[in-house]
């Protein structure tokens, strides 16, 4: 029993002594385990980044194409919208007579632009619509509007006119929030009307990359979803302006004589305020000179000149540009100088969709094919402010766009 019992003893002995040593020697090798991990990760990453950086410089980089087609809108490439750029244009000091004069000498074509938007072999801008809205203060139906523009971006720019002693407030998610330009008080029937829709197209014209210019009124709303509007517009070649020989006395009867020789009785048209244009001719509406004088001149009320002016210059010089019809709805129906407005009880899908599909129409594609349709007006005004909610409502279901 001696000689066993010390043998375990001194084994005892030996285990409790060496378990010390072993925790520390087990505890460097892990730690020189986890620096040749360390090490081998770091220079495969080295590697890995240097291979990268050798193919993106080696790769030429994939062009981006215009969006012409409801199919591009899912297309999984970026769009470089350059905000701070727009801002910067935005917020110029110019006169309204060095702002025309800027303005008439940028190209019609996405080829060039005042402040640096180019096409190249690398990268071609993405067609944009203007949305410009002409307002005397706030725009009580944009909630409505942000709803349709959401998930859109890079497709549209927005230019508000409202009155310089306004004091508005949009938050920044609001596709609203800083896109007020420089402004001027608009006096309903005088010329300061037609001032404002200069002002604004001239600085919607400063970004080459808005080709289609629509003019909105605080209680207009849209009739179908983005994706719809955008591929109405980008896919012909006309503008959209109403200009017809109205042989009453609220057409022919706000002629005045004195407008002769420049501007004959036959001449004369009369269309609806609110157009839609391409950028060939927003820049033949800046660039007149001569017809405007003659209307600010001669055309007093009775005679309005945003009724007359833009009708009148198309069908005398580019009446080939424009398809002769708006695309805004409005209801003439009541007897007065202004449309009916709607209010709550009226929004209902009943309406929406009379509005919506009202009448026939040719619509002419930018491949030459003439097509007749029902969708004829893409959006309708007066809409006052207590229709928001139930517009909001309904709006997925009729409208095609909100939550």
């Amino acid at each position: 029993m001696g000689t066993k019992d010390q043998k375990s003893k001194k084994e005892e002995e030996h285990l409790m002594i060496s378990k010390p040593s072993r925790l520390i020697l087990l505890q460097k090798g892990y730690h020189l385990l986890g620096s040749l991990v360390f090490i081998t990760g770091f220079s495969i990453g080295l590697v890995l980044c240097l291979q990268l950086k050798s193919l993106n410089m080696s790769t030429p980089k994939t062009q981006q194409q215009p969006l012409w087609s409801t199919l591009l809108f899912n297309h999984t490439t970026t769009v470089e919208t350059k905000q701070e750029l727009q801002q910067q244009v935005l917020q110029h000091n110019m006169s309204d007579q060095e702002l025309f004069t800027r303005v008439s000498s940028l190209s019609s074509s996405p080829s060039s632009s005042w402040f640096g938007w180019r096409n190249n072999n690398e990268e071609k801008t993405v067609v944009k619509v203007a949305f410009m809205f002409l307002t005397g203060g706030r725009l009580p139906l944009a909630s409505l509007w942000d709803k349709f523009f959401e998930g859109h971006e890079g497709f549209y720019s927005i230019y508000v006119h409202t009155n310089p002693s306004f004091q508005d407030y949009y938050p920044e998610t609001s596709v609203f929030y800083s896109r007020r330009i420089p402004s001027q008080a608009v006096y309903w029937g005088t010329s300061s009307m037609v001032d404002a829709e200069r002002r604004l197209l001239a600085n919607a014209l400063l970004d080459q990359s808005n080709q289609r210019f629509v003019l909105l009124s605080d209680s207009c709303i849209p009739l179908f979803n983005f994706t719809t509007i955008y591929d109405y517009l980008t896919g012909t070649n006309l503008s959209f302006i109403g200009s017809y020989d109205d042989p009453r006395k609220s057409g022919r009867g706000r002629y005045n004589p004195k407008m002769y020789p420049q501007i004959n009785i036959t001449h004369w048209r009369k269309g609806s305020q609110w157009f839609e244009a391409t950028r060939e001719l927003a820049l033949h509406i800046i660039s007149d000179t001569v017809y405007y004088k003659v209307f600010d001149q001669h055309c007093k009320p009775p005679c309005y000149m945003d009724e007359h002016y833009i009708p009148t210059l198309v069908h005398m010089l580019h009446g080939e540009m424009s398809s002769n019809r708006t695309l805004t709805w409005v209801d003439w129906s009541k007897a007065g100088p202004h449309p009916g407005r709607f209010i709550w009880p009226d929004i209902t899908d009943e309406f929406l969709n009379r509005i919506r599909f009202t009448e026939e129409c040719t619509y002419n594609g930018r491949d030459g094919e003439n097509i007749t349709t029902s969708k004829c007006f893409l959006f309708a005004r007066k809409f006052t402010k207590e229709t928001l909610e139930p517009l909001l409502r309904i709006s997925p279901v009729v409208l095609g766009f909100g939550p």
